[in-house]
């Protein structure tokens, strides 16, 4: 059991509220347990200058956690004057993760910026945002009158902790495992990523088959609950 009595195989309980942000093209604002992410999608014409004259749109991603969103203030990274590594790396994998899905090539020569902003920090953040800002990009493109994505995008995190295979881990889970893990994948059953390190004690290629097979679940139940906030 979780410290929040839930079954190992067990998501915290997702909600999807979309068209928070009245301004964005799409908004939704996610939750994974006490985990609470606000996600943006916005639409611009016009490409980086590297894609002028292609033909092709573009999709980008920008993360960011607020001040107090781990209940201890910590310093805006605009103030500091540069971004951190962990945030240009989940706006990478962010961005990885929604042009796995959508045809760039249908888009036309616009750009689409998805925002992530964590509101409420207590684990899977990352996760949370990909899920979420696949909602957000379907408004959008909706309300822009520009293709939809082809296929689903869901994310979850899963770990060993305490010798047991856990699904959704959040904060306290995921700063005692063994095994950390962040699994992306589409719709189909398709893998985007997976990012799995040994922080305690190295894991068998069986541990490792048998959380993707657990996180499989999981992002089968976030897709029900990402396509019931779009239908």
């Amino acid at each position: 059991m979780s410290r929040e009595g839930r079954r190992a195989d067990e998501l915290r309980p997702i909600e999807v509220v979309t068209d928070f942000v009245e301004q964005a093209t799409g908004s939704a604002l996610i939750s994974f347990g006490r985990t609470r992410v606000l996600c943006t999608a916005s639409v611009e014409d016009g490409v980086p200058r590297w894609l002028a004259g292609a033909g092709r749109g573009w999709l980008t991603a920008e993360y960011g956690m607020l001040p107090a969103s781990t209940g201890q203030r910590t310093q805006r990274e605009a103030s500091a004057g540069k971004q951190k590594g962990r945030t240009v790396e989940i706006q990478r994998l962010l961005g990885r993760s929604l042009r796995a899905v959508y045809d760039l090539g249908t888009l036309g020569e616009h750009t689409i910026w998805i925002d992530c902003d964590v509101i409420q920090a207590d684990g899977g953040t990352r996760t949370a945002a990909i899920s979420g800002a696949w909602v957000a990009l379907v408004l959008a493109a909706r309300r822009a009158g520009l293709p939809e994505p082809g296929e689903l995008v869901g994310a979850v995190s899963v770990g060993i902790v305490d010798g047991e295979p856990r699904l959704d881990l959040d904060y306290v889970e995921d700063s005692s495992a063994d095994v950390d893990m962040n699994v992306v994948m589409t719709g189909g059953g398709r893998l985007v990523e997976v990012q799995a390190t040994a922080e305690r004690v190295p894991f068998s290629r069986e541990e490792l088959d048998a959380l993707v097979d657990l996180a499989a679940a999981g992002i089968r139940e976030i897709g029900a609950k990402q396509l019931g906030a779009v239908a």
